[in-house]
């Protein structure tokens, strides 16, 4: 099996490590939810510039991306995993944008998975970015494991993600959740790398993202509610779906994080979760935030092939551009000025 070829559904069910990637594929576990709908650009009926002015170039991380995209961490740590971040990388690479890989935890425990992680032969100029569980601080990582992680995707940054809700809900979840503030402005000050903090579909709030900046952790990923539900998945692991339809829709909507955490200076804001189009990509940009995530969109067509991946890189990309136009914007910082207002949801 090469990884030109789609990933036989097989695979998915019967890798215990592919069980999150096979519910999240699943129509079921996303929230009907469209916060994004909620906003809207003031439309420019005469914008006074042409679609080839628009531009929605950036930097982030000291490289230069074609549009202010990050394809989201989502896996690793299995075979299934392996191909489908191959095909994230190499349709990012090829798209210009950011990539992040998976939990790196099972391989800094188990280094035989660490090759499931490994991307940058296949993503060699673009922004890769590291990632474990802020929690795992608590449970015998320290800044030495933290390396091993950047260093083993040579990754220009690390994401600690952060998940109460899901680990309260994970039958083998891990929640002490205590000191990791400044657990992480430890590490955040000694690994090298800028260090980046992002929730799994909850949503980070002002409060929380101050406390962050103070700690001098500046990247800041909302992954707010709107999106797939992990109390959903997780809670159709451990066969109590009642309880996962409880906290399905516990969070801060991701519109609201966004808002939140743009009024804190120092702070670059991903926004994240729910992003469905490029139009949501210009609203949260319209939001405040300086960069765009999405998985989901990303990987029902990163189990088929890298060229699924970058053709829906591009549609989303497509989309922004055009959206930028109507709103009268040449650039992103010009996206972030451009009047939204606020509308009843249908």
């Amino acid at each position: 099996m090469n990884a030109a070829e789609p990933l036989p559904r097989d695979l998915l069910a019967r890798d215990r490590k592919a069980e999150h990637i096979r519910i999240a594929l699943e129509r079921s576990v996303q929230l009907d939810a469209r916060y994004f709908d909620a906003w809207a650009f003031e439309h420019v009926a005469l914008p006074e510039i042409a679609g080839a002015d628009v531009d929605p170039a950036v930097e982030f991380l000291g490289k230069r991306l074609a549009a202010p995209l990050l394809v989201s961490c989502m896996t690793g740590g299995t075979e299934a995993a392996a191909r489908i971040n191959r095909h994230l990388a190499q349709a990012a690479e090829a798209a210009g944008v950011a990539m992040g890989v998976g939990s790196q935890r099972k391989a800094i425990e188990d280094p035989s998975q660490a090759d499931s992680f490994r991307v940058r032969d296949v993503a060699p100029t673009v922004p890769v970015l590291a990632n474990l569980g802020a929690v795992q601080l608590n449970y015998g990582f320290g800044l030495a494991e933290c390396r091993a992680a950047v260093d083993m995707v040579e990754a220009d940054a690390l994401v600690f993600h952060v998940n109460v809700l899901q680990e309260a809900l994970q039958p083998e979840g891990q929640t002490d959740f205590r000191g990791l503030l400044d657990a992480m402005g430890e590490v955040a000050a000694g690994i090298g790398v800028p260090v980046a903090v992002k929730e799994v579909g909850c949503g980070l709030s002002e409060a929380v993202g101050r406390a962050l900046v103070a700690r001098g952790i500046t990247l800041l990923d909302t992954a707010g509610l709107g999106g797939t539900s992990w109390a959903r998945i997780e809670a159709r692991r451990s066969g109590d779906v009642a309880l996962g339809e409880m906290f399905a829709d516990w969070g801060i909507p991701t519109p609201e994080s966004i808002r939140q955490l743009a009024r804190i200076p120092g702070a670059t804001v991903i926004g994240s979760g729910g992003l469905r189009s490029g139009v949501d990509v210009a609203k949260a940009i319209g939001l405040g935030a300086d960069l765009a995530a999405m998985a989901h969109p990303f990987l029902e067509p990163a189990t088929d092939s890298a060229g699924a991946v970058e053709r829906k890189i591009a549609r989303v990309i497509e989309e922004l551009r055009i959206a930028m136009l109507c709103a009268g914007a040449r650039s992103v910082k010009e996206l972030q000025e451009a009047k939204m207002v606020e509308r009843s949801m249908p």
